[in-house]
């Protein structure tokens, strides 16, 4: 697996903290104030990246408003759209992107975004993204792959919906036209997805087939699934994000406010460090604490020639005397000396 992954300013890799993009998606509303109120948002929860998605109602569907193209699934957040009006109100204004990218640039963050047809990769190539992201519903696409890849720079794509074979296909497209930098996220394309449903177990195993990072892109409630993944050795994170999911944004009801942002970074972190190395015995912090480990001790006065019992020989803490494992070694022997009550035991006694 390659072990780290440069992109802008920021190391991708397991020697590093996970990786946490802050998906915009259409949280702002259709408004650049609330946009640039989320890249505050998510700088200041600790966010690595901030990510947007890039398209227009008519580079991602047609306009039409019956048949399948209108959303009558009653189980779905946007039943009673069409595709073209859902997606005219989800999509981030492309004159928008430039000042929401120098602003979360300017924040320390990385920026880019997911483009979701031809056209969108020469708008992003324009503004100069340091790396892509490929969305769930797009990733067998191969042209916009091929696209994607001959750019050169690194490209995150997530796996939803994809088998096996699918992804096979889809990471030789990437590979074959120049993409040497690849992360694959684990995804459940179902907002918002159940836990049970992430199969986490599968983050190792990608990694394994394709030789690469593999990270979560998550749309489950809270942090705990994201970050079990961590402790699978995912590298990378993403979760969508809104300033108050009781604001009726397009995405909210699946996203992240601010405070939980912050414990993403901070929890996906802590399990990161967390994992450490194989390790017994003590740790640096813990060779204190042997001393209140068990050993045994005198629980009775006791006269040279008394012999030792389990009432006056005794494993209590703390763990000055000699180890518990002895006792059967003393029992039924005679003390060599007096000994006083609270005396920890040693092998010149006997």
């Amino acid at each position: 697996m390659v072990a780290t992954i440069q992109i802008g300013h920021l190391r991708i890799g397991s020697d590093q903290p996970p990786f946490i993009i802050a998906e915009m998606s259409g949280n702002h509303g259709q408004s650049l104030e609330k946009a640039m109120a989320l890249v505050d948002a998510a700088a200041t929860a600790g966010a690595h990246a901030l990510k947007l998605q890039t398209y227009t109602p008519d580079t991602i569907t047609l306009n039409v408003h019956e048949g399948e193209f209108f959303i009558e699934d009653k189980n779905s957040l946007w039943q009673g759209n069409s595709l073209y009006n859902l997606y005219q109100q989800a999509m981030t204004p492309w004159e928008w992107h430039q000042p929401i990218f120098d602003y979360a640039t300017s924040k320390g963050m990385l920026a880019f975004s997911s483009p979701f047809d031809l056209t969108a990769v020469d708008f992003l190539e324009s503004l100069n993204v340091p790396c892509y992201k490929i969305a769930s519903f797009e990733n067998s696409d191969h042209a916009l792959l091929a696209a994607v890849a001959q750019t050169g720079k690194p490209v995150i794509m997530s796996t939803g919906m994809a088998t096996q074979a699918e992804l096979a296909e889809s990471v030789e497209v990437l590979r074959g036209n120049g993409c040497s930098e690849l992360i694959l996220l684990k995804c459940t394309s179902n907002y918002p997805a159940r836990p049970v449903d992430a199969n986490l177990r599968t983050i190792p195993h990608l990694a394994e087939l394709f030789n690469c990072q593999v990270g979560l892109s998550d749309h489950t409630p809270g942090v705990g699934v994201s970050v079990a993944a961590v402790a699978l050795g995912a590298t990378v994170v993403e979760k969508h994000f809104v300033l108050d999911r009781s604001g009726g944004e397009v995405d909210a009801e699946f996203s992240l406010e601010p405070n939980e942002l912050k414990m993403l970074v901070e929890e996906t972190a802590r399990a990161h460090d967390a994992l450490g190395r194989v390790h017994y015995g003590c740790t640096e912090k813990e060779i204190a604490s042997r001393l209140h480990r068990r050993s045994l001790y005198i629980a009775k006065d006791m006269k040279a020639g008394d012999v030792f019992t389990t009432e006056n020989l005794r494993s209590v803490r703390p763990g000055l005397g000699l180890a518990p494992k002895y006792l059967s070694q003393f029992l039924g022997r005679k003390v060599k000396q007096d000994v006083a009550t609270g005396t920890p035991l040693n092998w010149e006694m006997l």
